[in-house]
């Protein structure tokens, strides 16, 4: 058999969404169903893999794949079907969530789980399944679709639903793009009568009383997230701030034909009117260092001692990680990875407790802390737990990379001895053994066979998936 190597002016060096990693790959950007499955044939005469790569928010190598072809879906990009009555949308895999909620809220509705940026695509928020600040009540976006379609490496389209080749939908959703590629996404909005929200801000001493207050207020609100101060130590280990939000009522916004335009929400390019937001990282990047971490989280934590209650856009809230364009790129030029696990309302304290003490000892604390309330769901490869989550933001430098990797793996082993659980468009450490441990046997092996299924010839790979399931 004769083969080839794509053209050499398609190789192209990736990076994940932190610029901790990167790999040259041989990219393309498929429009069409039909060129998807012309990859594939050409992956599989000439022995090349094949990853799917959306918007790259990913803070691991989930879209990276040295060697390989990615497939940069973002031009599939279409709205299919919205019917605004019913709230039920059909769009194809590279439509963003900004795209999705500009597209929605006119007409009084919302993504019902959205993440932490509004930039990730559809496919890739299928992929790994995101969770919002509202997974304790609705649970993953997985939970909010009604039917996907996909197109298998075998070259066969399927259909699948959560009462139609169930098995398929459970698996594909959080299979982290190995199994298929989402070619159409249905999916039921959220109803709203306001493009506001009602917002309560307020601190926390520490640990303790974060997750006390996050587990108090999930009932009784739509939305809680908390922000931790990682670099806090002593009494004030886990101190922060939480912010908790409702959606407002029928009649409760005097104007909801303006909050709700598009131009309400859009988030503000410049800071005081004046100062463009997208030179600011670079005025941070010389505050992210231990001290001054600690003096601007300190400050951040008095200035939230007075509490807060307010209304505030729907973008606002959702997508803090958008408010400063670039801000990874403050973290210098061997980026950032992002930590995070899921543990069980029992243990949760007491695990952080010690993942916070250690990353003290060991000279690398967390620069950023973030804390969310969650249920466990039915997904095949699934991160969620009947508790907390926490995710640390850590500062990658030539020095550090390897004692942080060393630190990380501790880490893991505190979080499975707690009965925690990962998700793998976060951790960039994450072993096979590990994997196997929280996932269980079970799982994995329903995975394996899958995998065998619907990709016999192991065409779907990435760096990711070779780390975690290498040899599967």
């Amino acid at each position: 058999m004769t083969t080839s190597t794509p053209p050499y002016e398609r190789l192209t060096y990736l990076e994940n969404f932190g610029h901790s990693l990167r790999a040259a790959s041989y990219l393309y950007k498929p429009t069409t169903t039909e060129q998807i499955s012309e990859i594939f044939k050409f992956a599989r005469q000439n022995g090349l893999t094949v990853t799917l790569r959306g918007a790259g928010r990913s803070y691991n190598d989930a879209a990276l794949n040295g060697g390989g072809i990615v497939l940069d879906i973002q031009d599939m990009n279409r709205i299919l079907e919205w019917n605004p009555e019913t709230g039920l949308i059909k769009a194809e895999p590279g439509v963003t969530l900004q795209k999705l909620w500009q597209h929605v809220l006119p007409d009084g509705w919302w993504p019902p789980v959205v993440s932490g940026t509004m930039y990730t695509t559809l496919g890739g928020c299928l992929g790994m399944n995101i969770h919002g600040k509202n997974n304790f009540k609705l649970g993953t976006i997985g939970e909010q679709v009604v039917e996907f379609t996909a197109l298998l490496p075998t070259g066969a389209e399927v259909t699948c639903s959560p009462t139609h080749n169930g098995d398929l939908f459970y698996s594909l959703i959080s299979g982290m793009g190995v199994l298929g590629v989402f070619t159409s996404v249905t999916m039921k909005m959220k109803k709203m009568y306001s493009g506001l929200l009602d917002v309560h801000a307020f601190p926390v001493r520490n640990l303790h009383e974060q997750l006390n207050a996050i587990a108090e207020t999930a009932p009784t609100n739509d939305y809680t997230v908390g922000w931790l101060d990682s670099t806090a130590g002593g009494s004030g280990l886990g101190r922060g701030q939480l912010h908790t939000a409702k959606y407002l009522h029928e009649g409760d916004d005097p104007d909801p034909k303006k909050t709700m335009q598009v131009s309400y929400q859009t988030l503000p390019a410049t800071m005081f009117g004046v100062f463009p937001k997208s030179i600011i990282h670079f005025f941070m990047a010389p505050f992210l260092i231990n001290p001054g971490v600690w003096l601007v989280n300190t400050a951040k934590y008095v200035a939230s001692l007075r509490e807060g209650h307010y209304k505030q856009p729907h973008a606002a809230f959702h997508f803090l990680l958008d408010y400063v364009p670039n801000w990874e790129k403050a973290y210098g030029r061997d980026g950032l990875i992002q930590y995070q696990s899921f543990v069980p309302k029992e243990t949760a304290e007491a695990a952080w407790t010690e993942l916070l003490t250690l990353s003290h000892k060991r000279g690398m604390p967390s620069y950023l802390g973030v804390t969310k309330r969650h249920r466990p769901d039915k997904f095949l490869l699934s991160h969620a737990v009947d508790g907390f989550s926490l995710a640390l933001d850590f500062k990658v430098t030539n020095g550090s990379r390897a004692p942080m990797r060393d630190m990380l793996r501790d880490f893991d082993r505190i979080v499975l001895e707690a009965g925690g659980r990962f998700y793998f468009a976060k951790n960039s450490e994450t072993t096979p053994e590990t994997a196997q441990r929280f996932l269980g046997q079970e799982a994995v092996e329903r995975f394996k066979a899958l995998k065998r299924r619907t990709d016999p010839h192991n065409l779907l790979e990435s760096d990711l998936f070779r780390r975690v399931f290498g040899g599967l």
